[in-house]
C-alpha cells in the first residue's frame, strides 16, 4: 500500500496554516465572513505557492455549517466532505482533461441547479489555462452574472493565455513565490510534528533548491526522508539530490582567478561524476558572482545582503578583493546568460566546460574586446594598460581600428604637414581646428563588460574615437552646403561619412549653421553627432560656428470630416466616382506617403 506524501499530509486545512500570500488570506478570509463573494475569482502564480489549497480552504470558509466566520471549523459534516473532495456542492475540475465547449456547456447547465447541501456551490478549475477559446467565450456571460448561489475559482500557472474578456470578469490574485526564509520555517515545522532532527544548513539547501515553491521543497524533503537516516544532514541532502558542495564553488572562483585551466578540467569532471544537477549547479555559480560582486562593491555594508551563514561569507569576503570589479560582473552576466544555453545545449557538459574556461580566460577577453580590432595581441596575453603606453601623438589608435606597430618595429614616416588654408576666406591661423588635449589615462584598470563589447569606435553615429578625428584642410572658394557635405564626407582618416548628412539640408544664418531635415529620426541622429559637426563645421566655415539641428513643425491633424471634404473637393476623386458610379465610404490620413491600413 502506497503511503501519502508530505504534501498531502500536512496540505493546510485553514488560512492560518497557509505558508505565505497574507494578504490573499485576508481579503478572502474577509469575504467568506461578511458575505461579499465575487461571482469569479482568478489565482496566478508559479507552480506550488497555494492557488488550489486556498481554494478549497475558501469553499469550506463559505460552507461551513458554524459559520460565516473567518475560518472554517474543520469539524462540520460539509467542511470534512470538502476535506476529503466528497462535497456535491464543490466541483473541482482538471482544465487540462475539459478543454472543450461541450464540458463547459454541461457545467452551465449544472450551475443552474440550486446547491442541495451548502450555502455556495463552488466551481473550481484548476489549469484553466488549458481552456480552448471556444471554451472560453461559452464561460463569457456565466462568469459575468452567474446565479447568487455560484462561484468560480479558476487557477493557472499561465495567466497570459486567459482572453481579457475573461479576467476582467474575475478579481484577479498572483500569488508570489515564498521566501527562503519562510520555507525554511515551514519544513523546520513539518520535520518537528515528524520527530526527525535536522541540521539548519541542510533544511535552508532544501529551501533554496525549491526556488520559492512550498510543494516541491515538500517533495525533496521527502525524497531525502526516504533515504531512512536518523538525521536530515547535508551530506545527505547533496548526495541524494544531486547539489554541489560549497567547497566546490570555492576551489571553481580560485580556478578561475589563477587561471588554473588544468583545475577548471578536473573540477569539472568530479562535478559531472557525482551526477550534479546543473540548473542548480548554475544558480548557485550565478549567486557566488554576486556575492562577490556585493563584497568587493560595498564591503561589510553588504553582509546584510547575503543570505548565508557568517563564517561562509568570510570566506567570500577574503576572495571579493582578489578580483576586479569589472572581472565580477562580467563573469555575474556571462554565467546568468548561459544558464539557458548550457541547459538546452545537445551537449551541456561541453557548454558548461565552456562557460568555465571563459570565465578563467575573462580578462584577456575583456582586454581584447576594449582595445581596436586590428591589433595584434597574442592570445592569452592581456593587452597592455593605457597608462604604460608611450604618450606620443603616434601612440594613440586610429579612428579606422588600427595602431602603430609594437616597440622595435619599424616605424612609418610621419605624414606631411597639412597645407595651410587659402587666405582669402579665413586666416591660416584660424582655420585650423586642434582636437582638444587628451586628459592623462588613470592608472591600470580593467575596462568593464560593456566596454568588452565596444568594437570600432566610428561605426555608430557620433561615436567619437578617442584620439579625435583628423580634420581635413577646407577647399578655396566660396562655403556652400554641398561643399561642407563633401568635406565631411573626404577626411583623410578614412573614417566612415556622417550616415544622413547627405540627406539633411543646411543654411548658415550668421554664426549658426542650421540643419533641417522632415524626418524626425535623422533629427535625431544628427543631434548625437553635433559635438563632431561642430568641430567640422568650424573647421570649414571658421570659429565660432555652432550647429543647431531644428527638427520638422508637427501638422495638425486633420478630423475625418476635414478629410473627407478634401477628398470630395478633388477633381480626381470625383471622376473616379462618376466613372465607376462609387462613393466615399472612408477617408484614412496617410502617414509618409502610405495609408494607414490597420487604424481602428
Amino acid at each position: 500500500m502506497s503511503q501519502e506524501s508530505l504534501t498531502a499530509r500536512y496540505r493546510p486545512q485553514n488560512f492560518a496554516s497557509v505558508a505565505g500570500q497574507d494578504s490573499v488570506k485576508r481579503i478572502l478570509s474577509r469575504a467568506a465572513a461578511t458575505g461579499r463573494v465575487a461571482p469569479a475569482y482568478l489565482f496566478s502564480g508559479t507552480r506550488g505557492v497555494g492557488k488550489t489549497t486556498l481554494a478549497r480552504i475558501f469553499a469550506k470558509a463559505l460552507n461551513c455549517q458554524n459559520g460565516p466566520a473567518e475560518e472554517p471549523c474543520n469539524q462540520c459534516p460539509v467542511c470534512r466532505q470538502i476535506t476529503l473532495g466528497a462535497a456535491v456542492d464543490v466541483v473541482e475540475i482538471d482544465g487540462a482533461s475539459n478543454t472543450g465547449v461541450d464540458n463547459v456547456r454541461r457545467l452551465k447547465e449544472d450551475v443552474g441547479y440550486a446547491p442541495l447541501e451548502c450555502r455556495y456551490k463552488v466551481i473550481i478549475i484548476d489549469e484553466a489555462h488549458m481552456l480552448s477559446k471556444a471554451a472560453f467565450n461559452a464561460l463569457l456571460k456565466t462568469l459575468e452574472e452567474p446565479p447568487g448561489h455560484v462561484t468560480f475559482i479558476m487557477a493557472t500557472t499561465e495567466p497570459e493565455k486567459f482572453p481579457q474578456t475573461i479576467v476582467s470578469r474575475c478579481q484577479h490574485f498572483v500569488f508570489k513565490r515564498l521566501p527562503q526564509a519562510d520555507l525554511v520555517r515551514h519544513l523546520g515545522g513539518v520535520l518537528e510534528r515528524e520527530g526527525i532532527p535536522a541540521e539548519p544548513s541542510a533544511v535552508t539547501l532544501i529551501a533554496r533548491r525549491g526556488a520559492g515553491s512550498v510543494r516541491d521543497s515538500m517533495s525533496l524533503l521527502g525524497q531525502v526522508l526516504a533515504l531512512g537516516s536518523a538525521t536530515l544532514t547535508l551530506a545527505d541532502v547533496r548526495e541524494v539530490l544531486g547539489l554541489a558542495g560549497g567547497e566546490i564553488f570555492t576551489r571553481l572562483v580560485e580556478c578561475v582567478h589563477g587561471r588554473d585551466l588544468q583545475g577548471l578540467h578536473a573540477l569539472l569532471t568530479e562535478v559531472l561524476d557525482q551526477g550534479a544537477d546543473l540548473g542548480f549547479f548554475l544558480r548557485e555559480l550565478a549567486g557566488c558572482w554576486r556575492n562577490l560582486f556585493l563584497l568587493n562593491q560595498m564591503g561589510d555594508a553588504a553582509r546584510g545582503l547575503i543570505d548565508l551563514p557568517a563564517e561562509e561569507i568570510d570566506v567570500w569576503a577574503a576572495v571579493a578583493p582578489r578580483f576586479s570589479l569589472g572581472h565580477l560582473h562580467a563573469a555575474w552576466q556571462m554565467t546568468m546568460d548561459s544558464q539557458r544555453k548550457v541547459l538546452t545545449s545537445m551537449e551541456p557538459a561541453l557548454a558548461l566546460e565552456l562557460l568555465l574556461l571563459n570565465l578563467a580566460c575573462l580578462p584577456d577577453l575583456l582586454a581584447l574586446g576594449a582595445s581596436a580590432p586590428g591589433q595584434g595581441a597574442a592570445a592569452g596575453q592581456a593587452a597592455p594598460p593605457r597608462a604604460a603606453q608611450a604618450p606620443a601623438p603616434s601612440s594613440a589608435p586610429r579612428p579606422d581600428g588600427f595602431s602603430r606597430p609594437p616597440a622595435g618595429a619599424p616605424q612609418r614616416p610621419a605624414p606631411a604637414p597639412r597645407p595651410a588654408p587659402q587666405p582669402a576666406p579665413q586666416p591660416s591661423a584660424q582655420s585650423q581646428v586642434q582636437a582638444p588635449p587628451r586628459p592623462a589615462a588613470p592608472g591600470p584598470r580593467e575596462p568593464s563588460a560593456p566596454a568588452a563589447m565596444v568594437r570600432e569606435n566610428g561605426a555608430a553615429f557620433g561615436a567619437r574615437p578617442e584620439a579625435g578625428p583628423s580634420i581635413p584642410a577646407p577647399p578655396a572658394g566660396p562655403r556652400t552646403w554641398p561643399g561642407f557635405v563633401a568635406f565631411c564626407a573626404a577626411r583623410p582618416d578614412g573614417s566612415r561619412p556622417l550616415p544622413g548628412l547627405d540627406k539633411a539640408r543646411g543654411e548658415l544664418n550668421g554664426a549658426d549653421l542650421v540643419l533641417t531635415s522632415p524626418h524626425a529620426f535623422l533629427c535625431d541622429r544628427l543631434r548625437a553627432g553635433l559635438p563632431m559637426l561642430t568641430e567640422l563645421a568650424r573647421a570649414y566655415y571658421g570659429p565660432g560656428v555652432n550647429v543647431r539641428v531644428e527638427a520638422p513643425v508637427a501638422e495638425a491633424r486633420k478630423t475625418r470630416a476635414e478629410l473627407k471634404e478634401m477628398a470630395q473637393a478633388d477633381p480626381v476623386v470625383r471622376q473616379a466616382q462618376e466613372k465607376f458610379q462609387a462613393r466615399i465610404v472612408e477617408v484614412r490620413p496617410p502617414i509618409n506617403g502610405k495609408a494607414q491600413e490597420n487604424e481602428i
